[in-house]
């Protein structure tokens, strides 16, 4: 897969996420918070969200359960900026110049992130809370699925101006097409692979190309 870089399709970066994730408490230690977030995603990974307790966090971590309570009101807010800070670096996507490329990059963004990341083990422990659990998939969609979508917006912009997509390009599908498959096959079964990621992006090229609007 390719490597993370400030400067390529792989640059950390996501203001969206950024801007939502707002202090709680008291001004944090970064070593604690950093104790904190690392004890929380070790917790999740090995006994899922329906063991997870604050306590248990804290123990590991080395601080006190009110410690915790100063900057999480609950385990989902707490499971919430932990999805958030994980996410963030793999959801932008540069401008190349080339249409077919950047899509491309959306998909490899998405998949690198669950296959080779710390990302990918804490979103199978929350995918079925973000699912039925609105204190956790509320904010998750508010924060890292729009900053997703955004992006995908900016892709799909570019396309059009440089007259390879329709105008008339739906984004939240484009959204849904590009990264959809990658977790249908996170959670059902089948490869990630540099070829799935070609045939992903190229169909979204393909049904979004300028010459192929219906009826024409």
């Amino acid at each position: 897969m390719p490597p993370e870089n400030q400067d390529g399709p792989y640059r950390n970066s996501s203001a969206t996420i950024e801007s939502a994730r707002r202090p709680l408490g008291r001004p944090r230690s970064d070593r604690v918070h950093r104790a904190i977030v690392e004890a929380a995603r070790a917790e999740l990974v090995e006994h899922g969200f329906s063991r997870f307790r604050l306590e248990h966090v804290a123990a590991r971590a080395g601080v006190g359960k009110a410690t915790i309570y100063r900057r999480w009101p609950s385990k989902e807010a707490l499971a919430h900026d932990l999805l958030a800070e994980l996410a963030a670096p793999h959801i932008a996507v540069a401008d190349v110049g080339d249409t077919r490329a950047e899509l491309r990059a959306t998909v490899l963004t998405a998949m690198h992130a669950v296959a080779e990341t710390p990302f990918g083990p804490v979103i199978r422990a929350l995918l079925s809370q973000i699912a039925i659990n609105p204190a956790l998939g509320d904010p998750f969609r508010a924060t890292v699925v729009r900053a997703r979508r955004e992006e995908v917006a900016r892709v799909i912009g570019r396309g059009i101006a440089r007259g390879d997509l329709r105008p008339d390009a739906d984004v939240d599908v484009a959204t849904e097409l590009l990264v959809g498959p990658v977790y249908f096959r996170l959670m059902f079964g089948g490869g990630l692979s540099a070829d799935f990621a070609e045939r992903v992006a190229d169909s979204v090229y393909h049904g979004y190309a300028r010459d192929a609007r219906p009826g024409a």
